[in-house]
């Protein structure tokens, strides 16, 4: 079994960049990256906070907070969501920046990472609200975007409609129409076929590609997913329509367990009447907590940070973990998992999906042509399937866990190509 690399010791455990930042150092290690290499690639380009003044319907005029975090642009121009949500702030971005970077190099895609937020409740806004928001929030980072600078796309809290007018107001201001600024459009302005399930698609991937290295029979393995959102139940679906008996599901209302399998259609179908699985005939209810504890062969962690930890991990019975959701495994729960046996996937690789396809996005605005669904499908899968076999190499080439040796691939990538390039 590989040996567990102890992370560096993190003062505050609550911080996202922290915890990032541990698991890097982890990597930095195993690959002696000397001093130099290391001061430039743990600290951000770019940092740009903004006041965003908006006149809200009521005709009161509220600032809010933006920000756009640029980690690294050594690889290309940077990539990564803008979320809309109350606990957005500089930290969080930060880690998030961070994450891009090295989820963009594990792929081999050739972008940096950022990420951008603005600290608001959309829930809690008119369209009419969100729209000038949006607006502003482009307007104020006009010097940042750009399709040969920096690429927005959806994250929390936004969709393909705030891109649409992302997009609208960057191309007003240059005078011409720009859909390469940005990508997770809806189709008719550029978006890519594809790109809905892109994530689902790169999971279900990741767990084949995993499960013929533990030598795991797909149409003999069992499966839990956690969350059922667009991840969750994409990636429920494809593993269901390739032989893969899910046996548990989940979301808000609680978990669904049928020891025979579920039918992800009729779940799909219940869930799109009904808004939520609530009240699901077709399974016995269990708590989300229950769900991640089943004895089943694979388990994907789909909805949310940290539900995997050091107070549940040594209770999980499951052979393999491919994260779906950002963050799912909170950094006390690895040594546990290393412990056991249990490999898992990280999400710098295993929800990698979203992001190569968008790069397709791009790509097929830059030549202004489309690409049919089977080209987009086909060449994404590649793109997965090539980036576990370099991670699960180098897991084994430095005894370490598929987490670590994800950062080791994409650290080595960027560090290389930085040294290349030179310093000034």
């Amino acid at each position: 079994m590989p040996a567990y690399v102890e992370p560096a010791p993190i003062k505050d455990k609550d911080n996202p960049f922290e915890s990032m930042m541990s698991r890097f150092d982890s990597a930095a290690k195993l690959l002696n990256l000397d001093e130099q290499t290391y001061k430039v690639l743990s600290a951000p380009t770019k940092q740009v906070t903004v006041s965003l003044p908006v006149k809200m319907d009521n005709g009161d005029v509220r600032v809010f907070e933006g920000h756009r975090v640029i980690h690294s642009n050594i690889l290309g121009p940077s990539k990564g969501g803008i979320r809309y949500d109350m606990l957005v702030n500089i930290d969080e971005v930060k880690a998030l920046a961070a994450w891009m970077t090295w989820k963009c190099a594990v792929v081999d895609i050739p972008y940096g990472g950022g990420k951008g937020g603005i600290k608001c409740d959309p829930t809690k806004m008119s369209e009419g609200e969100i729209e000038r928001l949006t607006r502003a929030y482009t307007l104020a980072m006009l010097d940042v975007f750009g399709p040969d600078r920096d690429i927005p796309a959806p994250d929390m809290g936004t969709s393909g409609r705030e891109m649409a007018w992302l997009m609208d107001e960057y191309s007003k201001a240059q005078g011409i129409t720009v859909n390469a600024v940005v990508t997770g459009k809806p189709l008719v302005l550029g978006g890519s076929v594809g790109r809905i399930e892109a994530t689902g698609r790169g999971v279900m991937v990741s767990a084949f590609a995993a499960m013929e290295k533990l030598k795991i029979n797909p149409y003999q393995a069992t499966c839990a997913v956690q969350g059922f959102g667009n991840v969750g139940s994409i990636s429920a679906k494809l593993l269901h329509e390739r032989g893969v008996k899910v046996v548990a599901i989940s979301d808000i209302s609680g978990g669904y367990y049928n020891e025979k399998g579920i039918d992800i259609e009729d779940a799909l179908a219940y869930r799109d009447k009904n808004r939520t699985l609530a009240g699901y005939p077709n399974a016995s209810t269990i708590t989300n907590e229950q769900l991640l504890e089943l004895e089943v062969d694979v388990l994907v962690p789909a909805a949310k940070e940290d539900v995997i930890t050091d107070e549940n991990a040594p209770r999980l019975r499951c052979k393999l973990i491919v994260e779906g959701a950002n963050g799912p495994t909170n950094f006390t729960a690895d040594p546990i998992l290393q412990e056991k046996g249990i490999l898992a996937v990280p999400d710098i690789l295993a929800n990698a999906g979203g992001v190569t396809v968008s790069y397709f996005e791009w790509v097929q605005n830059r030549m202004g042509y489309r690409w049919d669904l089977d080209q987009v499908n086909r060449q994404s899968d590649q793109i997965m399937k090539t980036a576990f076999d370099k991670v699960y190499a180098a897991s084994q080439k430095y005894g370490c866990s598929m987490r670590i040796g994800a950062y080791v691939v994409a650290i080595d990538k960027v560090a290389t190509t930085y040294k290349l390039r030179g310093v000034y």
